[in-house]
């Protein structure tokens, strides 16, 4: 059994990887901008804490005697909320205090969730790159994401990260079936999909069972 910190635990993802955590008996940190708002959250012994990913203080705070982190935040809920208010370092910042949080506590492994938008095409340009397939608008949102990725993959960490980048199509009430495939770099399979369900499971199989090693891999169904 490991403790397992959640960040961003109340949207989608960070709901399903908690379910899936504590059903596999692991202890839980859940962890919201508003504590009050996640009361649900509090079933089955998961601990709700509030605590801000960008604040390295909290970060190690919050991560202290803990095995593994998961980063599931996003500052936005959908591109329908716009991003004029978009801080272009929000990922950047995150990955700061995530990596420097997490040394200073011992807690080894790191878990973060991709974006589909900054996977290569089967061209070789990256999904955001190409108007034709990736709305300008939200072009932004998938800068600022790209350069969280690059902020890992730049940094001298002690940290065990990864990301897991799951396909554009991701299915809100999909069941778990517990399969998944992962790929590299590329765009997964034509018409690839996958459940948050079963984005959990990818996550606390790496959590549970280290395969890949400061990396970014895709995941994916079918």
């Amino acid at each position: 059994m490991s403790g397992i910190v959640i960040f961003g635990a109340g949207g989608r993802a960070g709901r399903a990887i908690t379910a899936e955590a504590r059903n596999r008996g692991h202890q839980v940190t859940a962890v919201v901008r508003d504590p009050g708002r996640y009361a649900d959250l509090e079933s089955g012994g998961v601990r709700v804490v509030r605590g801000d990913v960008t604040d390295v203080r909290a970060v190690a705070e919050i991560t202290a005697g803990q095995d593994a982190a998961v980063n599931a935040v996003s500052p936005f809920s959908g591109p329908e909320q716009g991003f004029d208010d978009l801080d272009p370092d929000f990922f950047v910042k995150a990955a700061d205090a995530l990596l420097r949080g997490l040394a200073e506590t011992g807690a080894s492994r790191l878990l973060a969730i991709g974006l589909f938008a900054n996977l290569r095409s089967s061209q070789g340009g990256l999904v955001m790159d190409d108007p034709t397939a990736f709305p300008a608008e939200i072009r932004p949102f998938a800068a600022a994401h790209t350069a969280g990725l690059d902020r890992l993959r730049e940094a001298d960490t002690t940290v065990d990260w990864l990301m897991l980048t799951p396909p554009a199509q991701l299915e809100v009430v999909g069941a778990r079936t517990g399969r998944y495939r992962i790929g590299g770099e590329t765009v997964p399979p034509s018409g690839s999909r996958l459940s948050y369900a079963d984005l959990a499971v990818a996550v606390i199989d790496e959590i549970e069972t280290p395969r890949h090693h400061r990396t970014r891999v895709s995941v994916f169904d079918r």
